[in-house]
């Protein structure tokens, strides 16, 4: 065990979504700026500058520090908000529902783990939402006075007949989602689920949380990339290996921002029950974190 300058506490003052229950379990800053978990173990020479999601379907998850994936994961680059890098941002070239494709469909995305759910731009929002709905042969209604518009009351059979969505981005790179929906509740046979999509004014989405679930997510700081692969979040044996250090003369050309520069709009989540999203700010002060693979294994409750 070593000490890093990090810590683990809790706010005195809460306001907004977070004090109607936004972030019930606390808040960890996993974002690209300086104050961050991840940010503050790189520049205390504990860890390069990257790290890794795996978020189950029991809503546990993991976090491995220093980790940058394997070779053979999928990947995407970030991309600048308005020359710096405030947020995972990356571009959406297009999507599949089903098998069926839109050509052109481009936008930009956050890549947000403190989001319950994900959120489109209402233009793409309406149209994969309408297509979802033309594949599914189950009955639909609402849950929760409109919030929830694409529900269905499916039997055990219409439910091995969700259609796939799936999000294209630059270079080929296909980035599936495991499950689009969210259980409702089970009675005589039949389950009652709902297409956990949301629509944003905002001119980018949100991948969100429920997105990323079954994938072994990398957010590499350091190379400016976001990867992907497939997994069951059990076995991090395929993970390459942890880097304890930077490397020399750590200095990237890319403007990282600094503990002002982290604010960014933000569109609250909302879920059946309680949900919000976490911030990508974060405290400093001293964690203890086992040596030398840097993991900690929580239990993810970013609802």
């Amino acid at each position: 065990m070593f000490q890093a300058p990090v810590v683990l506490g809790c706010g005195r003052k809460q306001s907004g979504s977070y004090f109607d229950g936004a972030a019930p379990d606390g808040v960890m800053g996993l974002g690209p700026g300086d104050i961050s978990v991840p940010s503050l173990l790189a520049k205390a020479g504990l860890i390069q500058n990257c790290f890794s999601l795996c978020f189950e379907e029991n809503d546990s998850g993991r976090i491995l520090f220093g980790d940058r994936g394997h070779a053979s994961q999928q990947s995407t680059p970030f991309l600048p908000i308005q020359g710096s890098y405030v947020a995972y941002c990356v571009g959406v070239e297009s999507y599949c529902v089903g098998n069926s494709c839109r050509k052109r469909s481009g936008f930009k995305a956050l890549v947000d783990s403190g989001s319950s759910f994900t959120y489109l731009p209402s233009e793409v929002y309406n149209e994969l939402v309408s297509e979802f709905d033309k594949q599914m042969n189950a009955q639909r209604f609402s849950l929760q006075e409109g919030l929830w518009d694409y529900c269905y009351n499916a039997s055990s059979q219409e439910l091995h007949n969700i259609p796939a969505i799936q999000l294209k981005f630059p270079r080929n790179q296909d980035f599936v989602v495991h499950n689009p929906t969210f259980f409702v509740s089970h009675h005589q046979g039949f389950t009652m689920y709902c297409l956990s999509l949301q629509p944003t004014d905002d001119s980018y989405g949100i991948i969100g949380q429920n997105f990323m679930t079954g994938y072994h997510m990398v957010f590499d700081i350091e190379n400016l990339k976001l990867g992907w692969s497939n997994s069951s979040c059990q076995d991090t044996s395929d993970s390459a290996d942890v880097h304890l250090a930077p490397p020399p003369n750590d200095k990237s050309p890319n403007p990282l921002p600094t503990n002002e520069q982290q604010s960014i709009p933000r569109t609250p989540a909302v879920a059946p029950a309680i949900a919000g999203r976490t911030s990508s700010e974060s405290s400093t002060a001293s964690l203890l974190i086992p040596f030398p693979h840097l993991m900690i294994s929580l239990l993810l409750l970013l609802r």
